[in-house]
């Protein structure tokens, strides 16, 4: 059958098993109705055949079970699968559940955040509008306080205006969406700040509540309701293990106690105390977060009081930084005490899943079960095999794992939660904790538990034959598949047909999610290179300069640093006074030239004789 039919097919199944329980007055969840699909083909007892294609009749006995199994009030089996499918599909991991709050948040923010960063106001009445719309933005992101409390406006008005006057509207609104949208957040935060800090010198901060007090109320309260809740169902667990011991040991008796499905009863408390550690450990996680972040938030109000200390004005480079610091502090109070009041709820909820011990097991029933019996603690199976352990030596192919020879021998991720493998395979689903002192065996990368020494041997002599077991059984008790961890054990049961044939499909149950995705318009940032040249010209300078370089000698000089870091020493002159003396200035007296011609007047004769006379006197005369 192709892939798209047998979706098809499977959703019809789906949809009929949903209206069929409706009309019986049983209102069950698509996830819920295709857990238990997938539980009823799996359990070979319904006679369901993976190798073919399910015909109208399969179709309609498939139907048939999954309400008849779906009705049935009083089953500890559907209990459990019901409180599986709730917790999964309201708990998640603790970042997760923050994620989902804050974008949850944003989403509430949309639209007012794109009234203001589209906003073109120009007239006075436009400006008054839009700040007033900023005063709301920065309540709805602060979640302190209602915009509808015109006290509360009033106050966040006020501190805005200490900070972000109407009057640098003009300012704001040239800038670009991206840079308004980061400036409406960091005003808000220094609002937020500011009001901290007023409510701290009881100066205002109205209709702000003292979050860290009431967390340190709640937090307690809780965990006290918790660990209540655990030890009720720890000793429910004790007392169900002790009668299935017995029973056990005595096999006339599991006829007596077949109708009571006790040991449905003990994978229903078994998963519900797995829940309740699991929220324990969230619980404890948020009180510790919650006294880190009291000490670095009073810390910032005592380091601000210091600061402001009575002035009248005081540098925003200084106390700015501290507002935002107190506003984010803030919002992971906030964060805390929505994530205690989800883990409160989650708890409130599971506990609707245990209902049906009381109709199976009234206080005379339990106490007629336990005549005779010893009832143990899992610490205390734990102590009685305390100082048992596995000798390697004995298993050459195996391997062994012990605390004082194993790197982070506590956090190993154990096969069916902790619980011993053989004891769960040879006593039909009984569940056992198992005791790493004895040794962890590891095999195909997989670790697994005992109880016993000899529990240990005897799995570890064919551990492939008691994992088939533990898989057959879970294929009949379908909630051991998340009791155990199982699920990567199913995803891989596929028929050798559907190997061969890749147009047949396993039968399984449909998921839906919704996803989305965001593109950004530039992923990486621009990157502008400053030595990129166009010019040939340019290229061909820089090519001439770079051949320059061979005609370039190459001088070093030895620094305290070089040389394999050797003291190095040099030795000068130094310096002295020093002069020297030149020629003395010295002048000659030459005589001067005297030369007269005589007869140039001319005479009495027609032809003028001129006649040359040398009066100039000798040098040696001078």
């Amino acid at each position: 059958m192709p892939l798209t039919q047998a979706e098809s097919v499977i959703k019809n199944i789906i949809r009929e098993i949903e209206q069929e329980c409706a009309s019986h007055g049983e209102v069950a969840s698509e996830t819920l109705v295709a857990f238990m699909v997938k539980a009823i083909v799996l359990d070979p007892s319904n006679g369901f055949n993976m190798n073919r294609t399910l015909i109208k009749s399969d179709v309609q006995k498939l139907v048939k079970l999954c309400v008849s199994r779906l009705l049935d009030s009083k089953n500890p089996s559907l209990d459990t699968i019901k409180m599986q499918v709730y917790f999964d599909m309201n708990y998640t991991n603790r970042e997760e559940f923050l994620e989902e709050h804050h974008r949850t948040l944003n989403s509430k923010l949309v639209f007012i955040t794109r009234e203001i960063t589209d906003n073109r106001a120009c007239a006075q009445q436009e400006l008054e509008s839009l700040y007033r719309k900023i005063v709301s933005y920065v309540l709805l992101h602060s979640g302190v306080g209602s915009p509808t409390d015109i006290k509360l406006v009033r106050e966040a008005t006020a501190a805005l205006q200490s900070v972000f006057p109407q009057a640098e509207l003009g300012t704001f609104l040239t800038l670009s969406k991206k840079d308004k949208e980061c400036q409406l957040k960091e005003l808000s935060m220094i609002v937020t700040g500011i009001r901290l800090f007023n409510r701290d010198t009881g100066r205002g901060g109205e209709g702000i509540e003292d979050l860290p007090t009431i967390l340190h109320e709640v937090i307690p309260a809780t965990t006290q309701h918790i660990e209540t809740q655990l030890q009720i169902a720890q000793q429910q667990v004790y007392h169900y293990t002790a009668i299935l011991e017995k029973v056990t040991k005595n096999p006339l008796m599991s006829i007596e106690l077949q109708p009571y499905m006790l040991k449905e009863a003990l994978y229903n408390v078994r998963q519900y105390e797995i829940f309740l550690q699991i929220i324990l450990s969230e619980v404890i996680t948020c009180a510790q977060e919650v006294e880190i972040l009291t000490k670095q938030f009073s810390a910032q109000l005592e380091q601000l009081k210091m600061i402001v200390n009575s002035k009248t004005a005081v540098p925003t480079s200084q106390v700015f930084p501290i507002f935002i610091a107190l506003s984010n502090l803030w919002r992971r109070f906030q964060d805390e005490t929505v994530l205690t009041g989800i883990l409160t709820n989650l708890i409130t909820n599971l506990e609707r899943f245990l209902g049906s011990h009381e109709l199976l097991f009234p206080g005379k029933v339990i106490q007629h079960l336990l005549a005779e019996v010893t009832v143990k603690t899992d610490m205390c199976r734990l102590q009685e095999h305390m100082e048992e352990r596995v000798h390697p030596v004995d298993f050459r192919k195996q391997e062994w794992l012990f605390p004082e020879t194993t790197a982070n021998f506590d956090k190993l991720l154990i096969q069916y939660r902790g619980f011993c493998g053989y004891t769960l395979a040879t006593t039909d689903g009984l569940l056992l904790p198992g005791n790493p002192v004895i040794g962890i065996l590891k095999h195909k990368e997989k670790y697994y538990t005992f109880n016993t020494r000899d529990a240990a041997c005897a799995f570890a002599e064919n551990p492939e034959h008691y994992i088939d077991l533990i898989t057959e059984k879970a294929k009949k008790n379908a909630e051991l598949i998340q009791l155990l961890e199982l699920h990567q054990q199913f995803e891989t049961l596929i028929p050798c047909s559907e190997m061969k044939d890749v147009n047949k499909q396993r039968l399984k149950p449909i998921t839906k999610s919704e996803t989305g995705t965001q593109t950004d318009t530039h992923l990486l940032p621009p990157t502008i290179e400053r030595s990129y040249q166009w010019n040939e010209w340019e290229l061909r300078r820089k090519a001439i300069k770079l051949a320059n370089l061979r005609q370039k000698a190459t001088h070093s000089v030895q620094t305290d640093i070089s040389n394999m870091r050797r003291e190095n020493f040099s030795q000068v002159y130094p310096s002295k006074d020093a002069s020297t003396q030149s020629k003395r200035e010295g002048s000659t007296g030459v005589p001067r030239p005297q030369i007269y011609i005589a007869g140039l007047r001319g005479g009495h004769t027609a032809t003028t004789h001129g006649v040359k006379v040398n009066l100039t006197r000798a040098v040696d005369e001078t």
